[in-house]
């Protein structure tokens, strides 16, 4: 399985977003509970912390949740991801495909994709910080290690059961430990600094009353909790937001825990005060323990300490179950979360044998039937098939409306484009003639006449080109966008470039920019201004291109019954021979460049079925994919040892050099 960087994305965008909403409704929650105690905002940033870290998790095991209206949020849940190349020489009329390193290696063909940098560099960061946190824990154990026993135990032992403290609690004294800290999961410790035996009493009990609180309250292990749902999200500004908010309230609660204990606040304010001023803490202790005091947080602390005022009530079994209820509330329904996938008609069965369909639609002078045969059979890219069955329904249409009528006429429409997917470009341009003839003056001719200018176009009669194309713009204006574009190309292959640069502004303009053919253009459109050195335009407008792509991108179907994703539990298949994509002549000359996305299940004969466009480009090359992901050959995947058919996304990247 190739993963390539549209899929890494896809995974990190749904990650992003969603602990983004998590984090968001902590914080939401947090200021709602302003007035209330320090420890209930600990509680709300903890469980956030939670559920953030149980995301991937929830979202393998969980059933899909699949929702309408989140595709431009989260992409939609990838299954097994394949890449290819489809190339062509600049300007050639034909050209045999290349490989994707033989594409890579030509200058200028090298493409900044922002979408193949944030999953790497966010994994990166995570791993860095995963790492940093094991050091720090084996620092810390060390430190654990290497410290002497206090000197006055018995006053440790008192205080922890005089804070409802039943399990032991070790006090060290460490030269190492800089300042008073709780570590430990199992086994918790309490380390002093070196010289602690010689601290009056008042500040000692002040220290082990706070760092029991500690204790009592599981800091340990929430401070690792919020670590790590901090490295995972570290690139997130609501992720540093939410780690400093966790540490101020998680030690605002250890100090209200102390106050309610019995220590007299100006007392207390005035030790932590100068435990602040006089000891440090190396950063790496603070990665695995939870320290007393942190320089950046004093200020708000003191204030709290001697504020009469406030809310110091510890949160019960009864709070910190609903907030653990509150968490899976939140995280498993955006855990499910999918993408609500389209839903894509059944086309009608090719017909088994064809000659028999044709004489019983004759008899019932149904064209209708053979037509609908032939558009299924484009789709199962069986284009032989497909010219057979569209012929005898124009022999229908032509006996019963005559061989001129407007039936006929678009029948030959649908005969010729069925010619030109079968590479007969001559056929495919005498059939758009035809009918062009026989539509004269109707809407329907331009789409004939559009065919004919592009064929124009490529043998460069850029006069014949030209007129079809206005003709086209002025029996149906819903194509004057792409009308103008093929203009453009046409002068810009007569090297006339100001009257390109003209038309082709004229043509994203003219066209709806949430439409496919909105793709093409600016695709094309961005093209000639990097060949014209204007990157900067070029940027923009690739910009606007993949606006209207995302606007256009159809999200893939619900696999039917049998049909199984990698997130499933499912292997997946592997490649083991691949055609790649030929470029189309129209978007050679249009020097079209892009990727094209499709969906594909791949069953246990090795051959990929049901491929569909998600995000596609025009001019051709959206088929051309699809026929060379129809010829692949996989090695299947499985499920519990037997072959099974598996979702799968190809992405084919495009480039001309």
């Amino acid at each position: 399985m190739l993963w390539s960087e549209a899929s890494w994305f896809a995974v990190f965008a749904g990650v992003a977003v969603k602990s983004t909403a998590v984090l968001a409704a902590a914080w939401a929650a947090a200021l709602l509970l302003r007035k209330r105690s320090a420890a209930a905002r600990c509680l709300v940033w903890t469980a956030a912390s939670a559920a953030v870290i149980a995301l991937p998790f929830l979202s393998v095991s969980l059933p899909e949740w699949r929702v309408g209206g989140v595709s431009a949020f989260l992409p939609a849940a990838s299954s097994a991801m394949f890449s290819v190349s489809g190339s062509a020489a600049d300007g050639a009329r034909a050209a045999a495909p290349e490989s994707n390193a033989a594409a890579a290696s030509q200058p200028g063909s090298w493409r900044l994709n922002w979408t193949a940098w944030p999953a790497p560099l966010a994994a990166l960061g995570t791993a860095a910080l995963l790492v940093r946190m094991v050091i720090a824990w084996r620092l810390v154990r060390r430190l654990r290690r290497k410290a002497a026993p206090f000197a006055d135990r018995h006053l440790g032992e008192a205080l922890a059961r005089a804070l409802g403290i039943r399990q032991q609690v070790e006090v060290l004294e460490s030269a190492e430990a800089g300042m008073p800290m709780t570590c430990g999961l199992w086994r918790p410790v309490i380390l002093l600094p070196s010289g602690a035996s010689e601290w009056s009493e008042d500040r000692l009990r002040m220290v082990l009353l706070h760092e029991l609180a500690h204790v009592r309250r599981g800091d340990v292990a929430t401070h690792l909790l919020a670590r790590a749902a901090f490295a995972l999200c570290w690139w997130n500004p609501l992720a540093w937001r939410g780690w400093r908010e966790f540490l101020k309230e998680r030690e605002r609660a250890a100090d209200d825990m102390a106050l309610t204990a019995g220590v007299v606040a100006s007392d207390y304010a005035s030790q932590l005060l100068e435990i602040a001023r006089s000891m440090r803490c190396g950063p790496g202790a603070r990665w695995a323990a939870v320290t007393m005091a942190r320089r950046s947080q004093l200020e708000g602390r003191l204030i709290a300490i001697l504020d009469t005022g406030i809310d110091r009530k510890p949160v019960g079994r009864a709070s910190a179950l609903a907030a653990a209820m509150l968490a899976v509330a939140l995280a498993a329904p955006l855990a499910a979360v999918r993408a609500q996938a389209g839903q894509e008609a059944q086309a009608e069965a090719i017909p088994a044998d064809v000659e028999v369909a044709i004489r019983s639609a004759s008899a019932q002078k149904n064209p209708e039937l053979l037509e609908s045969a032939a558009t299924a059979a484009v789709q199962a890219l069986k284009y032989d098939i497909a010219r057979k069955l569209m012929e005898g329904a124009l022999a229908i249409r032509a006996e019963v409306s005559g061989a001129d009528s407007v039936d006929v006429g678009l029948t030959l429409l649908k005969l010729a484009d069925i010619e030109s997917r079968r590479g007969m470009g001559q056929s495919a341009d005498e059939l758009y003639a035809r009918a062009a003839r026989i539509l004269g003056e109707r809407p329907e001719a331009a789409r004939a006449l559009m065919r004919l200018g592009v064929a124009a176009v490529i043998r460069k009669d850029s006069a014949a080109a030209v007129e079809h194309f206005e003709r086209a713009r002025r029996l149906d204006p819903a194509r004057a966008g792409m009308a103008l574009m093929w203009m453009a190309v046409a002068a810009q292959r007569e090297a006339n470039i100001n009257e390109a640069g003209r038309l082709y502004p004229m043509a994203l303009a003219a066209q709806d920019p949430r439409s496919p053919e909105a793709v093409t253009i600016g695709r094309v459109y961005s093209s000639f201004l990097r060949r014209q050195g204007r990157n900067d335009e070029a940027a923009e407008v690739e910009s606007r291109a993949a606006f209207a792509s995302r606007a256009v991108a159809r999200q893939a179907r619900e696999p039917a019954a049998g049909v199984h994703r990698v997130s499933e539990g499912a292997t997946p298949p592997r490649l083991v021979q691949k055609q790649e994509p030929e470029y189309t002549e129209e978007a050679r000359a249009a020097k079209l460049e892009g990727k094209v996305v499709l969906y594909a299940e791949v069953a246990p004969d090795g051959l990929a079925h049901n491929i569909q466009v998600l995000e596609g480009l025009g001019l051709g090359l959206d088929e051309k994919a699809m026929e060379a992901i129809s010829q692949w050959r996989f090695n299947p995947g499985a499920r519990e040892g037997q072959p099974v058919t598996v979702a799968a996304t190809i992405e084919v990247n495009y480039r001309l050099f």
